[in-house]
């Protein structure tokens, strides 16, 4: 969701050394002119608003008619469900909210979502893009994408940018409408550069990504959720090499390890949608500082909120 810039450098003097703890996030790339080619084993990904770039919810209802719940209740379950891989009660959920409000362009996009954490959840994406750091982190061979999957993913990610287009049309700087269009964009930026490992391609939607998460939080500074693209950006890159560190704050990058984990704290505080996401993200950040017990208690609310979501028990189970 946002957009990290480079200078007209080049990495020449980069050593892998400095690049193989962790992939930087693609955005890295941007306005590198007449950059020399980059090594395969130097793949650019993103890594912003995975483990759920939308996911979240705040009630759980375990056994319900779906026609009887409110559209509000119904979106929050639909990311609920993504959240515990729930993947066909989502989509199902989904559907009635999207019926019930046929306007609101996040029940399509979160529809979105939906598509592509059950392939994130196929592929182990997210156990090896949040939690790994041993060579398999440099495996950079391309997924095996289910196309159908793929197709229904674009399906709602268009219909999601229609009603967008259409709401801000009628009530420009709505805040619904941007937060549901800078959601959109982090999904597709998501797979274009961790399922079919199309780096360059995915750098627009980050750019476009960007620019209307800082619109939103202009209008609205309490929608939390967006809080988080600046907390990745600092903290995911204040984890990189010394010269890596200055290329991208030379190129207007934001690497500062407190703002980081400040902002992060901030979503998993008062965020909504991306609360339990920042909470993931500030467990990894315990582990690196080497404080299990931070971590384990993150990870202990997480497993209870989310039972059927693996990723927190493997992971709490490591601490334990």
């Amino acid at each position: 969701m946002n957009s990290l810039t480079m200078n007209s450098l080049t990495m020449k003097s980069l050593t892998m050394k400095s690049l193989t703890m962790k992939r930087l996030p693609i955005t890295t790339l941007l306005m590198i002119s007449k950059p020399k080619p980059f090594p395969a084993r130097c793949r650019i990904l993103v890594m912003r608003k995975l483990v759920g770039t939308t996911l979240g919810a705040l009630c759980l209802v375990s056994s319900f008619s779906v026609s009887s719940l409110s559209a509000g209740t119904l979106l929050e379950d639909g990311y609920r469900h993504m959240y515990n891989l729930q993947f066909a009660e989502a989509h199902k959920t989904l559907a009635e909210y999207m019926r019930q409000q046929p306007e609101d362009p996040m029940g399509p996009v979160a529809d979105g979502a939906a598509y592509l954490y059950s392939e994130f959840d196929r592929l182990r994406i997210l156990q090896s893009e949040l939690f790994t750091q041993t060579d398999q982190y440099l495996d950079f061979s391309k997924p095996v994408a289910d196309p159908k999957i793929k197709a229904s993913f674009m399906a709602s990610l268009e219909k999601g940018k229609q009603l967008i287009d259409k709401t801000l049309q009628q009530k420009p700087g709505d805040g619904n409408a941007l937060f549901a269009a800078t959601l959109r964009l982090g999904l597709r930026a998501d797979y274009l550069a961790m399922i079919e490992r199309k780096d360059l391609a995915a750098l627009d939607e980050v750019k476009q990504s960007r620019l209307i998460s800082e619109q939103l939080l202009k209008r609205y500074p309490d929608y939390y959720d967006a809080y988080i693209a600046v907390g990745v950006e600092n903290y995911v890159l204040s984890l990189r090499a010394a010269p890596v560190r200055w290329l991208l704050k030379f190129g207007g990058a934001q690497t500062d390890r407190q703002t980081g984990l400040d902002k992060l704290r901030l979503t998993a505080e008062k965020g909504h949608y991306l609360l339990p996401y920042a909470k993931l993200i500030l467990a990894v950040a315990d582990i690196r500082a080497k404080a299990p017990a931070q971590a384990r208690q993150k990870l202990e609310w997480l497993s209870k909120e989310f039972p059927l979501n693996r990723l927190y028990r493997e992971e709490l189970a490591k601490l334990r």
